[in-house]
């Protein structure tokens, strides 16, 4: 029996092999050793976030790339790559960045199809490098597979709003809504498309409501202020037209990294 004495005859059972004695102790080290590297990945993303939110792009690259190392199924850290690879691409006109920005936002939906943020951001970055029928495919396949998913029809909004699809823009809104009736998001995008569109009550009256669900919205909160200065009331709209925000896109740039 290769050197190993059966001893199981004097106790009426059989002796556990010494694989199995010792393996809930090494399960509970790798436990703990990747609860570590949880919380290592955690913290790095925390204080890449706080750099990038400094416009320290490279630094905060660093920290997501590192939060990347210590847990490499942690999907955010692929996210908050490609989010700090598009701004410094953005930034410094860089395509090489702009490259690696797309792959990690694909690795990031690699591990998880229904990430709201990879979904926007890739759009945004195919729309801006010419391939937006690649952005409707990329939301119109994550929309058909979660009938369900209100981001997923707020973002298809979205890219049919900055082509100036308004009549199929309000309707994916609509139906974001009725998924969803207290989505702050759908709120303020139908808000902006109203207020685009020159209909500042109804556009007043959505931003109200997206305030009801989220009121940390300063940008919102500031829409608000200026319709309601304006003379823009729910029942109609009084005085002059508001002007329209400056350069604001439907689908926007990709939001700040994630922590």
């Amino acid at each position: 029996m290769n050197g190993q004495i059966d001893q199981s005859h004097h106790r009426g059972y059989e002796q556990p092999s010494l694989r199995w004695t010792v393996a809930p102790i090494v399960g509970l080290l790798l436990l703990a050793a990747a609860g570590c590297n949880n919380f290592d990945a955690q913290a790095r993303n925390a204080e890449g976030v706080r750099l990038f939110e400094q416009a320290r792009y490279h630094d905060a690259l660093r920290q997501f790339q590192e939060a990347n190392y210590a847990d490499a199924k942690n999907v955010d850290a692929y996210y908050n790559l490609a989010a700090t690879y598009h701004r410094l691409g953005t930034v410094e006109q860089n395509e090489t960045y702009v490259r690696q920005a797309e792959n990690y936002y694909r690795m990031a939906l690699a591990r998880d199809e229904d990430h709201s943020d990879a979904h926007r951001g890739l759009a945004v970055l195919l729309t801006d490098t010419g391939r937006s029928q690649e952005a409707f495919a990329l939301l119109d396949a994550w929309a058909a597979r979660n009938p369900g998913s209100a981001d997923a029809k707020i973002e298809l909004a979205r890219l049919c709003q900055e082509f100036g699809d308004h009549e199929n823009a309000k309707t994916r809104l609509t139906e974001a809504l009725a998924l969803d009736p207290a989505s702050a998001r759908a709120w303020t995008a139908l808000g902006h498309l109203r207020e685009q569109l020159g209909e500042h009550g109804a556009a007043l009256h959505d931003y109200q409501q997206s305030l009801a669900h989220n009121r940390f919205q300063p940008g919102v909160a500031a829409r608000v202020a200026s319709l309601r200065a304006s003379g823009a009331y729910t029942g109609g709209v009084i005085g002059q037209p508001v002007p329209q925000t400056d350069g604001t896109r439907l689908v926007e740039q990709p939001p700040a990294p994630r922590r």
